[in-house]
């Protein structure tokens, strides 16, 4: 079926097809050439990373920092059910076992508060995935790991150009990865990066993305040839997609004000419904910024979800559920349990539905949505 509006429309730059035609007449495609140097230094610069590397995927990003966290099968980590299987995936491809642990229901992100009872001799890491672009309280994530000598990954997919405290989110864990994906304020088409706090772990990932060669270090001329040194895979994107990317960056500002613009919108124009108790509008607590990556809004419940979104589609518009809670998922059973009382996870998850929100979505369409989602609810 078309859609009158669609829930996404992947953002181009002003550049971007300039930018991949120079990558061709540079005849550099590969991975790590001048525009995937360009896109390193913009996002150490955005997020105070003391290093990024550019991905094939937020996935690999998530792959990478499995390795580096030095898990065998007797390992733990501790992560929210209420997220992508690419979060989990990366953790259980390395033998751990998956600790899920419950959400707020005001952010949906992990309740900071359940996690350190979670904690085994096992657990070795902590990952905290940022809602909506909405940060984890990581102040008490951090203490916490800290206590217990543990290793924090941020899953920033959703995360870039928001902050905490001032903090971009990304770079306050040990380790953090962004997504690039199609569905991101930013895309390649596919692909992310990792981000380091810290310059320790940065030599072992540029040997594990270089298929476990130390080639980065014979391109900056540190040794003489590179051979095999470790584990890896190719987790370099291409030349073409960090040329497609870098016409992005170069806008994100106004990229970014942009989408504000709309969520604003959104909000503005469904606070009415809420006030009246029909729906739940987003929470942003005030130590955050955000940056507008989706607008949500929540129902009474799975049913008059599924009803609102058939009547949005009725009327040309697409709007989509989100996560399935991994912890019920039947490679969740297997791979992972529930730590505590699912209190939140699946009801709130069932309640959640997301609106269209993209780059120069236009006003007179927002409140084209508003207008329908008003007639749902009072006729």
């Amino acid at each position: 079926m078309s859609y009158q509006i669609n829930f996404n429309e992947p953002p181009i730059g002003k550049n971007s097809l300039k930018y991949i035609e120079e990558a061709i007449n540079n005849k550099k495609i590969s991975g790590d050439g001048e525009f995937t140097r360009r896109c390193h230094e913009w996002l150490e610069q955005e997020t105070d990373a003391v290093k990024c590397l550019l991905t094939t995927s937020c996935t690999h990003a998530l792959d990478m920092s499995a390795i580096l966290c030095g898990l065998d099968e007797s390992a733990e980590v501790i992560m929210p059910s209420y997220t992508f299987t690419s979060t989990a995936n990366a953790f259980v491809l390395r033998g751990a076992k998956i600790v899920f642990v419950d959400i707020r229901p005001d952010t949906m992100n992990i309740n900071e508060k359940l996690i350190e009872e979670a904690i085994t001799p096992r657990t070795k890491a902590i990952v905290c995935v940022h809602y909506a672009g909405v940060s984890c309280e990581m102040d008490t994530i951090l203490a916490i790991a800290a206590r217990h000598g543990l290793m924090v990954i941020e899953d920033a997919a959703q995360g870039i150009m928001s902050s905490y405290h001032g903090k971009p989110l990304g770079a306050i864990g040990d380790l953090g990865c962004l997504s690039f994906h199609e569905t991101k304020n930013f895309s390649m088409g596919e692909g992310g990066a990792l981000l380091f706090r810290e310059d320790k772990l940065v030599q072992s990932a540029e040997i594990i993305r270089e298929k476990g060669t130390d080639r980065a270090r014979f391109f900056r001329g540190d040794v003489d040839k590179y051979t095999w040194q470790d584990h890896g895979s190719s987790y370099l994107p291409s030349e073409l997609n960090a040329a497609y990317l870098m016409g992005q960056l170069e806008m994100a500002a106004e990229i970014t004000a942009n989408r504000m613009k709309s969520w604003q919108q959104y909000y503005q124009g469904l606070t009415e419904l809420s006030e009246a108790g029909y729906i739940s509008l987003p929470y942003i607590p005030t130590h955050c910024s955000h940056n507008a990556h989706m607008f949500y809004l929540k129902t009474k419940g799975l049913a008059e979800r599924s009803a609102l979104i058939a009547h949005l589609r009725n009327a040309g518009i697409l709007s989509v559920f989100h996560y399935i809670p991994l912890h019920d998922a039947p490679a969740g059973k297997r791979f992972g349990r529930f730590h505590g009382i699912d209190r939140y996870t699946t009801v709130e998850s069932e309640r959640l539905l997301r609106l269209p929100l993209y780059y120069q979505l236009k006003a007179e369409q927002v409140e084209y949505i508003i207008e329908k989602v008003r007639d749902f609810y009072l006729g």
